[in-house]
């Protein structure tokens, strides 16, 4: 059972590791997992009938941690988007009133430092203590007000000896406002070379602080734009046809086997049959396919598509919370919920980061205290306070989830879902991967592939028609080809009688008084049909190139021989070829006979084949790759029977023409049929983690490069020493980089997914 929040109030990496301690130690919650971007946590346990203690539990102990738990209900909650415009009319708000009270102290301090003439009439007009106080009283308005929240937490946060972000602001900015105070209150205490005051150091880092906040929220709500497109595609009326008449009805009314209307232009409602029409349907938001897709009546179109073309007639399948689209979003936020591997270490760092800074900032006060000849106890305060600004650890916080939510997000759109966040990571190193061959390096339909004809008296188009004619009364695949075959070139099939199948892989049938036979060679042989050299020659030589070949009898001659194959799919060779310039090797994992299965890879310029093996086969054939050089293997397949491997491989990718149990055993699901989208889901697999990378080593070089400077190390040597507003203006930057960095990601493009679109797909 799992229970997923809304956390308000989280800002940093310390802040989620703290509200994840917080719910674990909750008797019986099993796993908790929080995510910053999505201000969310998520809770596993074991007993359902625990979840009402279970909720209320969480609830306070998120609430003991200094933050704000809300169940999130199925259809009540907030999405992102609304959440985030919440988020950010609150800082705005902040930010403009902390904007309007540091104007002033802001034009009075470094005005007075910058323009002299400013200076004079300024100190002509005002003392030193008019001056103070107006600035006093305005930086206590700023910080007890718009600021609030820094010290609410921050100290709360300090108090519980688990500081974060906030703790280091308001530790910095609340020294600087302590220290000014004093020397307005108390001048005697200080000698004339400390004599100074810092307010619009304090304004100055808050309101900078409140202004990166602002932004880095602007930032991270585009990162959710795939989620909430995808929420978009929703539709909220149907079209319902009852009682000879259409009338619009709310799309949650709508029950599996209502018919509905679409029209031209609309949005398919739900999941469903085509009943009547012929419509082009533009799935391209959910499988990332840039053409419409012609559509009959049988064929099943999914809620959230586009109707590009004609009206038409819909039967409902699946709707609500059932729907394709209902499914492919929950695949996609719990994806980006996700927690990867490389997070953990991340964590432990940022686990001991703030802490440390805290240590720094009292050496450096010491420091300052001990070296400084002139014992100057405000630059001591000054350095002090500009380590803890900064190095808050926002950036890293912010680092790898913010790349998984642009990542899988820009997936998403070019139609692969990340059902598990980890195979984001894991995809990037795939050493191998293994592919089913029926419906997954094939169409999974057998075609006419050869056919030869033996009886003058009768043209090809006969002999066809003829035997389409007999095969359209079997459910039989190889059957079923041959109709098509027939279908497609608009032949008149004749009325067959008598049909019937007969032992030895062979049907019977009667056609104008003439007794028609299909089968094997060895059936053909048990019914005395005399084969000939060229016909034995050329059954030996489809079947050396995996084809199914089969024999046509009439009146016990032999009229004519074909064969039946699956078709590769067109982009399955370039497909192969690509993941060998990636240095990925292929295999083929099927059930077929050994000779079709190599057939089909020698064409593709597979290197490894592991033929006529059962479900369980396909398990034990993971494992082996596993075992041969610690290969991390990928699996993709379609079917029930792959379910097993899929599970068992590092990585399992599914198709999503597939079972549905497939998709569910499988940690990316790709949306269309294509199967360039494998190379694209490693590419952006690389490019995620490429970026999480550079994130990390901004996020971790900036406060190793920043930190010494901001302690004074330049001073002795070069004079220079780093302003507490310099120090928060960088701070922001940093997690603005970051967040900007992962916003890169929505503009990806495959580099192999288009040329192979343009030779085979």
């Amino acid at each position: 059972m799992k229970l997923d929040f809304d956390i308000d109030g989280m800002t940093c990496a310390a802040c989620v590791r703290r509200v994840e301690n917080a719910l674990l130690k909750q008797p019986d919650i099993q796993t908790a997992h929080v995510n910053l971007p999505n201000r969310r946590a998520s809770v596993v346990f074991a007993d359902e009938s625990l979840q009402a203690s279970i909720q209320s539990n969480a609830i306070e102990a998120v609430k003991k941690a200094g933050y704000t738990a809300t169940l999130i209900v199925a259809g009540q909650s907030k999405s992102i988007s609304e959440k985030t415009q919440d988020e950010i009319k609150v800082i705005k708000r902040n930010f403009v009133i902390a904007l309007i009270l540091t104007i002033p102290i802001f034009i009075t301090e470094m005005g007075s430092h910058l323009i002299p003439p400013f200076h004079n009439w300024l100190t002509s007009q005002f003392s030193f203590n008019q001056l103070g106080w107006w600035q006093a009283v305005l930086t206590t308005i700023l910080l007890a007000w718009p600021g609030h929240t820094f010290f609410t937490k921050g100290l709360a946060a300090l108090g519980r000896f688990s500081p974060e972000m906030n703790s280091l602001v308001a530790v910095g900015a609340g020294s600087a406002w302590l220290y000014s105070m004093f020397v307005l209150i108390a001048p005697q205490l200080f000698p004339d070379s400390a004599r100074h005051i810092y307010f619009e150091a304090a304004a100055v880092i808050v309101t900078l602080i409140l202004l990166g906040r602002l932004l880095e929220a602007y930032a991270r709500g585009r990162t959710g734009a795939a989620v909430e497109k995808l929420i978009g595609l929703k539709p909220k009326t149907a079209r319902l046809i009852q009682d000879g008449s259409e009338k619009d009805v709310d799309i949650d009314d709508v029950l599996p086997g209502a018919l509905l209307r679409v029209r031209p232009g609309e949005i398919v409602p739900v999941d469903g049959i085509v009943q009547e029409g012929e419509p082009y349907i533009d799935a391209s938001m959910m499988t990332g396919e840039p053409l419409p897709v012609h559509c009959k009546p049988g064929d099943t179109v999914y809620g959230g598509t586009l109707n590009a073309s004609t009206g038409f007639t819909l039967k409902a399948t699946q709707t609500g919370e059932d729907t394709a689209l209902a499914r492919i979003i929950r695949m996609v936020e719990e994806a980006q919920d996700s927690r990867l591997p490389i997070q953990a270490k991340v964590d432990r760092v940022t686990a001991i980061f703030v802490p440390t800074i805290m240590a720094l900032s009292c050496l450096t006060f010491l420091l300052w205290i001990i070296f400084d000849p002139l014992h100057s106890i405000d630059l001591a305060i000054i350095s002090a306070v500009t380590v803890l600004i900064i190095a808050c650890p926002c950036a890293m916080g912010l680092a790898t989830p913010t790349s998984i939510m642009v990542g899988t997000g820009r997936a998403a759109q070019l139609g692969i879902l990340f059902r598990q966040g980890d195979a984001l990571q894991r995809l990037r190193d795939v050493t191998t991967l293994a592919f089913d061959k029926t419906g997954t390096l094939t169409l999974g339909r057998p075609a006419l592939k050869g056919f030869v004809n033996f009886d003058t008296s009768q043209t090809d188009d006969d002999v066809l028609s003829h035997l389409a004619s007999i095969q359209q009364q079997s459910e039989h695949p190889i059957a079923h080809a041959i109709v098509e075959a027939a279908k497609s070139k608009g032949l008149t099939l004749p009325i067959t009688t008598d049909f019937k199948a007969l032992s030895g892989a062979g049907v019977q049938a009667r056609i104008n008084e003439k007794v028609w036979l299909l089968g094997s060679e060895a059936f053909m042989q048990n019914q005395h049909v005399h084969i000939s050299e060229q016909a034995l020659a050329l059954t030996e030589q489809w079947a050396g190139k995996g084809e199914t070949p089969i024999m046509v009898a009439c009146n016990n001659h032999l009229t004519a021989v074909l064969s039946v194959a699956d078709t590769i799919k067109p982009d399955a060779q370039h497909v192969i070829q690509a993941l060998k310039s990636l240095g990925i090797s292929s295999v083929m994992i099927t059930g077929d006979h050994p000779q079709t299965a190599q057939a089909v890879a020698n064409e593709l310029g597979i290197e490894k084949v592991i033929a006529r093996v059962l479900p369980e086969g396909k398990v034990a054939a993971i494992e082996s790759l596993h075992q041969d050089k610690n290969e991390v293997v990928a699996f993709v397949g379609d079917g029930i029977n792959d379910a097993p491997a899929l599970a068992a491989a590092d990585v399992g990718i599914a198709m999503s023409s597939g079972t549905d149990v497939a998709m569910s055993s499988a940690s990316v699901v790709l949306m269309s049929d294509h199967l360039y989208r494998v190379i694209d889901a490693i590419g952006i697999s690389n490019a995620t983690l490429k970026n999480i990378h550079q994130n990390l080593f901004w996020a971790f070089a900036y406060n190793v490069a920043l930190v010494p400077i901001a302690a004074g190390v330049l001073y002795p040597a070069f004079g220079i020493l780093m302003s507490p507003m310099l120090a928060a203006g960088a701070m922001a930057c940093s997690s603005l980089f970051v967040v900007g960095n992962a916003l890169r990601l929505k503009g990806w493009v495959p580099k192999h997914a288009q040329s192979l679109a343009d030779r085979g797909a």
